[in-house]
């Protein structure tokens, strides 16, 4: 499983990425970056949260 995000969606609220930093950073002009490859088996649960906690729908889990 992994998580993408929608750009045009996205406006760096940063709940993602308080919620599971090992995943989500912002780079230096404050667009979203997620890690690539899949999410560990622990990482899943604070990713299901994250993409719930996104206030613009921008995140999305997928297999």
């Amino acid at each position: 499983m992994k998580v993408d995000v929608d750009p045009a969606l996205c406006e760096a609220h940063g709940e993602c990425m308080s919620i599971l930093p090992e995943v989500f950073d912002l780079d230096d002009d404050e667009v979203l970056q997620i890690r690539d490859g899949e999410l560990t088996e622990d990482e899943i649960p604070l990713a299901e949260r994250a993409v719930a906690s996104c206030p613009m729908g921008a995140l999305r889990l997928s297999r």
